[in-house]
């Protein structure tokens, strides 16, 4: 894990009065230096990276050294007692998060945790219901929520521009089964958490968070239990509808639509991290800062776009955020709950 002081400054744009805010990073996932790298990126707030945790001090003084972080813990738990430290990005991978959100929160420390939440609709549960008991803000990190072009996307949907949606499809697919994860059960393998919970997301979006009636699901599983692929159809009210696809096996073409009565929006490439639209016929384009180092994952400077969201909910003494809220978080993982009901896919945390 690591942390950083954020001092604002007056851009013209909003004013705030200057405030700290230390970020915690756990270090066992590639997204975690790909979002120091973006924050680092947003020159209105200025980002430093002030400390790392890991399990292995070693290991911890290495990514410290890589990234210039000058001081390192050799556990989460001397981290959480840190008081300097306000905000902790959990991204460990997914059947540790409960545990790691637990630890943060119930040290009275404020949590920004990867997607997704949780193993299930029970976990999700427990953290949240921690996160209210400790008073502290938690947000899942659907970085995708926050890209400009999502930003436009519910713009135009809250304007009416569509008229009545009444049909989204949304793909992810890319082949990652010769990862030794992707076929572990023990670690969270399975598309429907990994890569699933993008198009899902973004066909509740586009619904404005509402329950869909039905989820009908089909999918096929590995040997090893987890689910490699799967398609999903729900049934929302006044007979809308959602397909969404999820693949580890298959390179999809990982676009997505948003039809309405008057007109479609569709992202044409890279839908869970969108950089460009098309909005009846004419493309729009949103960029996402250059990188100063290598990145692990495409696009990873959006990732600053979360972290600033982050900031501002902090900064007006949020709990949760309005555009990834708590009840969109539990809503997903019922619904991924469900699609892995239909498909037979049970990890060991659904028998707790």
């Amino acid at each position: 894990m690591c942390t950083w002081d954020c001092r604002t400054q007056n851009t013209g744009e909003w004013v705030s009065s200057s405030s700290t805010l230390a970020r915690a990073f756990c270090v066992n996932s590639g997204r975690v230096k790909d979002l120091v790298d973006a924050a680092r990126t947003n020159k209105v707030c200025l980002m430093e990276v002030v400390a790392v945790a890991a399990r292995n001090l070693e290991r911890a003084q290495e990514f410290g050294k890589k990234h210039g972080i000058p001081a390192s813990y050799d556990s989460y738990e001397e981290l959480a007692q840190d008081p300097n430290i306000d905000v902790v990005y959990v991204g460990v991978i997914h059947p540790f998060h409960l545990k790691s959100c637990l630890l943060f929160m119930d040290a009275q420390k404020n949590v920004l945790c990867e997607k997704p939440l949780a193993m299930n609709a029970r976990e999700v549960k427990e953290i949240l219901d921690s996160a209210r008991r400790n008073n502290v803000f938690l947000m899942e990190a659907v970085w995708s929520r926050f890209f400009p072009a999502s930003v436009e996307i519910r713009r135009l949907l809250s304007q009416g521009e569509l008229g009545e949606v009444k049909m989204v499809r949304a793909e992810f697919g890319q082949p990652l089964m010769h990862l030794p994860r992707s076929m572990d059960k023990e670690q969270g393998a399975g598309t429907m958490l990994d890569l699933g919970i993008y198009p899902l997301q973004f066909s509740i979006m586009a619904y404005g968070g509402e329950k869909p009636e039905s989820v009908k699901a089909a999918g096929v599983c590995t040997e090893t239990g987890v689910d490699e692929t799967a398609v999903v159809t729900l049934k929302f009210s006044r007979g809308r509808m959602a397909v969404i696809t999820c693949s580890s096996g298959l390179q999809l073409a990982n676009d997505a639509v948003i039809v309405g009565i008057n007109g479609n929006i569709r992202i044409p490439a890279h839908m869970w991290c969108p950089t460009s639209l098309v909005v009846n016929g004419k493309e729009s384009t949103f960029p996402v800062p250059d990188p100063s180092l290598p990145l692990n994952f495409l696009n990873s400077t959006g990732m600053r776009y979360e972290a600033e969201a982050v900031r501002q909910c902090l900064l007006k003494g949020l709990k949760e955020s309005p555009v990834m809220s708590h009840a969109d978080s539990l809503l997903l993982a019922q619904v991924e709950d469900e699609v892995r009901r239909q498909v037979g896919v049970v990890y060991s945390q659904d028998s707790g």
